[in-house]
């Protein structure tokens, strides 16, 4: 380590070799500072203040927005455990007059800056006096933080994007209006007793805030804030609620998992999942979190329960089934999954379409699950445009008959209350269609709407061929959805592997398609072990009706997710995984065509 002298001008700064060479100048966008985002700066949130590196910095200048100049004086201190590290101070020539206000306030008048060095020369020392796993502190942090971002577009450095700790919105979250009137530096150097007194001189104000930040520091463990990550936070806007209650958050696994907020009645408020228990639950506390739901849950929350999972997958599954069992009133999406219904046909000589709850098992031609009946109810009137089912509730007879109904004077009904068609003729005009639909084949259903929406745009009927294309859509989205169910559900076993982070391997055991077992192979070890340890302990999952026969749609849909991913490896298969040849998969493009048509037209009709 050496001493530079900047522009031979008597003042100097502690560095090493240059490390920031210039880059094209950019524009300048005053953007938040850093907080807990893990891709910004290098410092560890979990470190604690006394192992941390401070550099306080301090500017003057002429006054105005940043701009990429203006920057008159720069001043920077380097502490690490109340040890001082280094100094740098220098003026700088800002390239403008210095207006009459500025040089009472400070001193600093024109003359004083025509031989100081330009902001060019000086940015790469200062970047260089900021270390990567150095925390930048200053007061009112982002007037200086926003000068020195604008200086660094400007003339071509890249901006570091360090964690900055702003001291004056510390002040406020520490200290209270009986101990000091404001926030203003001098006000905190003189209650704090600072060696250095702020005199609107860069250095001397970097040396007061030094003082001020230990003491401020020294306050924060009555908080129960002892890192750097808790210090930034605690800085920040947070209500009282979420201060009260951040013990919560102690405790908890670095893991992936589970994690439920219990009331006072031990009952499950909100339930979520993370790959890092502990760090997921401490954002709630935190200046990030601004949903009403949520402040008025933690209001509630008297703790925080932690299920520890073997991987991701197994957390999601996990959250689901929670959800499912206990309802959490926090929770909105997922919120009961188990509540769906099936469209199926009829068990009578004219079978029609029906909208049901569950399956029974003898139940053969049925299309589901939906997540609501509306959804059902738009498949189904997608059916009666390509096929003639009859819609009537009645119970026909086949000795009997019973008066027509409009639907059959309008001719879109083949009239069997009247047996103008007999059960036979029905089933191969009518159900045979929708079984053939439903399992394997939806060619037949696909052409007769694709045809009644050319009729209807042929005859400059838009709005109605817009309503058969969202009934296309509603058909082909259901019967793609059981039929990548079917496909997994009808599968004994399936043992599946993902490489893990620290090069091991996730395993997951899957039966009908519900989650029975999970675990992690270590690095360096064959996973063959473990997956025998998996089997012997796992869930027996015994086989059921419909494509969805041991647990919900949203697990098996989060299990297909997981092992179509291009890294998952399949293992061991009981029987072969297959989806019809001529099944509604192939009609992937047109679904997106669909889909895509009904999105420009909402957005168009949106005001």
């Amino acid at each position: 380590m050496r001493w530079r002298t900047l522009r031979s001008r008597g003042v100097r700064c502690r560095t090493g070799p240059l490390t920031c060479p210039p880059m094209a100048p950019q524009k300048y966008v005053q953007e938040l500072l850093a907080g807990l985002d893990p891709a910004v700066g290098g410092v560890d949130p979990a470190l604690p203040l006394y192992a941390t590196t401070f550099v306080v910095v301090d500017l003057e200048t002429t006054g105005g927005t940043p701009d990429g100049g203006g920057i008159t004086e720069i001043g920077a201190v380097k502490v690490r455990g109340g040890e001082q590290l280094g100094v740098l101070a220098t003026l700088v020539n800002p390239g403008t007059p210095v207006p009459p206000f500025v040089t009472v306030l400070t001193g600093i008048t024109q003359s004083m800056l025509l031989p100081a060095p330009p902001i060019t020369e000086v940015l790469p020392s200062f970047l260089e006096f900021l270390p990567p796993d150095a925390v930048l502190v200053a007061h009112n942090a982002p007037y200086d933080v926003g000068f020195l971002k604008a200086a660094c577009a400007a003339h071509g450095y890249r901006w570091p994007s360090p964690r900055v700790l702003d001291t004056a919105a510390l002040a406020r979250r520490v200290l209270t209006r009986d101990e000091v009137p404001n926030r203003r530096l001098g006000t905190l150097a003189a209650y704090f007793r600072t060696a250095t007194r702020p005199t609107h001189r860069a250095l001397d104000d970097a040396l007061a805030t030094v003082d001020v930040l230990h003491g401020l520091i020294s306050r924060l463990g009555g908080h129960r804030v002892h890192t750097i990550g808790e210090a930034i936070e605690f800085a920040r806007a947070v209500t009282p609620t979420q201060r009260r209650k951040r013990h919560l958050a102690e405790g908890l696994p670095h893991s992936p998992g589970v994690y439920l907020f219990r009331g006072a009645d031990n009952r499950p408020l909100y339930v979520g999942t993370s790959i890092d228990i502990a760090t997921r639950v401490r954002s709630y506390f935190t200046a990030a979190e601004k949903r009403a739901r949520i402040s008025e849950m933690l209001a509630a929350a008297e703790r925080v329960e932690a299920v520890e999972c073997a991987h991701s997958l197994e957390a999601e599954v996990r959250e689901l089934r929670l959800i499912g069992t206990h309802a959490p009133p926090y929770n909105r999406r997922s919120k009961f999954p188990e509540r769906v219904v099936w469209l199926k046909l009829t068990d009578e000589a004219y079978p029609r379409l029906s909208v049901v709850r569950n399956l029974a098992p003898g139940d053969e031609a049925y299309l589901g699950p939906f997540t609501s009946r509306r959804a059902a109810e738009l498949a189904a009137a997608g059916f009666h445009d390509a096929m003639p089912l009859r819609q009537c509730t009645h119970r026909l007879s086949v000795r009997k008959v019973t008066p027509a109904c409009a639907v059959a004077e309008l001719g879109r009904c083949p009239a069997p209350c009247e047996h103008r068609i007999t059960p036979t003729e029905y089933a191969d005009r009518a159900t045979t269609p929708f079984r053939r639909a439903c399992g394997d084949d939806p060619q037949g259903v696909v052409d007769a709407l694709l045809g009644r929406i050319e009729t209807l745009s042929a005859g400059q009927r838009y709005e109605e061929a817009a309503v058969v294309r969202s009934r296309l859509t509603a058909v082909l989205r259901a019967i793609t959805r059981m039929q990548r169910l079917a496909a997994l559900t009808g599968i004994a076993e399936v043992v599946a592997a993902r490489p893990a982070s620290d090069g091991g391997w996730e395993l997951a055991l899957v039966r009908h398609g519900r989650l029975a077992g999970a675990g992690v192979s270590p690095p360096g070890v064959h996973p063959r072990p473990t997956i025998a340890t998996i089997r012997a302990t796992a869930e027996t999952v015994s086989p059921g009706h419909g494509p969805t026969p041991a647990t919900s749609a949203e697990e098996t849909e989060r299990i297909l997710s997981w092992l179509e991913r291009p890294e998952t490896r399949l293992v061991e298969m009981s029987s072969a995984w297959a989806s019809p040849i001529a099944g509604a998969g192939r009609f992937q493009t047109l679904l997106a065509k669909a889909a895509n048509a009904a999105s420009r037209q909402f957005s168009t009709e949106s005001p």
